[in-house]
């Protein structure tokens, strides 16, 4: 069963609409054993195959509901106890962290997930894990713009690229987390003069996704641009004959290749305090660290396993090979974000 969350922007007044009706359409303990009850704010079509081999695997139902981050993450605190969700999956580890801070995840001990879910990918006490990685990559004009003039996060400041920058708004968790590793890496002094130099270059206000971002460089609004890995793919995944002459067009580059490597972020999730269902929630998990689960954010949505030595499908994203990627512990990235946001404010990165 597939239900979907009103928008984000009314769900403050549906909060006990929401309750009752979680309560006669979510399945329950008592009235449906072999059920695991999903709250995901992954919102690929490709993730069906998540829940449909998961079934098939365990013969447990995934009864799901789908909606935006803030929304599901609010929803699970005002139905605190008597919340139906067994498990919140959620992309971006600025969220994850988030929703550790407020106490809505039941740490999972699993001998399984600590083998295979490398430990920067994972919080320590069980809380959440990561499922698949993406990396935050710099996409350039390749006419006005030499890749190794892009080769570091650190040349996005240099003046001159002045009005040659697009981005996401920097309170995007995708950007916030970027930021963070700049703080934990530079110091807070210099990553605030690297993030002024970022505002002043920005060709146009923030805005958009990351797709909106490689089009902007495709069609010569700004040379550089910020995305994830997997927006690129898709266009060279594409049919279409404007997403393949945009790739033509727009290059990318995986900064830091000679020092810390490229920044990575994930895709994860956790069981919930009050899960009626904790054996389906920490099969769930696990089946998501399986070699056929991981194999499904690869080859659905372009991401890479965290899982070690799974062999992909993906012609397109295996056509990148190795390259570094930045160690740092993403539980840490989340504990900076409040200084990350703070930063982008105080050099007026909107």
């Amino acid at each position: 069963m597939q239900l979907f969350l009103a928008p984000r922007e009314v769900y403050a007044n549906a909060v006990l609409v929401g309750l009752i009706f979680s309560a006669v359409s979510i399945g329950s303990a008592s009235t449906q054993e072999k059920v695991l009850n999903l709250y995901t704010a992954r919102h690929y079509a490709t993730d069906e195959a998540f829940y449909t081999g998961f079934t098939k695997a365990t013969g447990i139902k995934v009864d799901r509901i789908e909606g935006g981050e803030d929304a599901l993450f609010e929803r699970i605190k005002a139905e605190g106890a008597a919340s139906p969700a067994d498990v919140f999956l959620t992309v971006d580890v600025a969220r994850l962290w988030r929703a550790q801070q407020a106490g809505i995840f039941a740490p999972l001990k699993s001998a399984l997930l600590a083998k295979r879910i490398p430990a920067h990918y994972r919080d320590p006490d069980g809380n959440w894990f990561g499922f698949s990685s993406r990396a935050r990559i710099i996409a350039y004009d390749r006419r006005k713009v030499s890749p190794g003039d892009v080769a570091r996060y650190e040349e996005l400041a240099n003046p001159k690229w002045k009005s040659e920058i697009c981005t996401r708004p920097s309170s995007h968790p995708y950007n916030l987390s970027l930021i963070s590793s700049m703080i934990l890496h530079l110091g807070e002094d210099k990553a605030r003069e690297w993030g002024r130099g970022v505002a002043a270059n920005l060709a146009r206000p923030p805005r958009g996704g990351d797709t909106d971002q490689l089009t902007a460089v495709g069609v010569g609004e700004c040379s550089i641009a910020l995305s994830n890995h997997y927006y690129y793919v898709r266009l060279m995944r594409s049919a279409k004959t404007e997403d393949r002459a945009l790739v033509e067009r727009v290059g990318i580059v995986w900064p830091n290749q000679n020092d810390r490597g490229t920044h990575v972020n994930i895709s994860g999730g956790g069981m919930l305090k009050n899960a009626p269902h904790r054996d389906a929630a920490a099969k769930f998990l696990e089946y998501l660290a399986s070699d056929t689960a991981q194999t499904y954010f690869a080859n659905g949505n372009n991401e890479w396993p965290t899982v070690k030595g799974v062999k992909l499908a993906n012609p397109e994203l295996e056509s990148f090979g190795q390259f570094r990627t930045d160690a740092l512990s993403l539980a840490n990235l989340g504990k900076t974000q409040a200084a990350a946001q703070r930063l982008a404010d105080q050099v007026g990165w909107k």
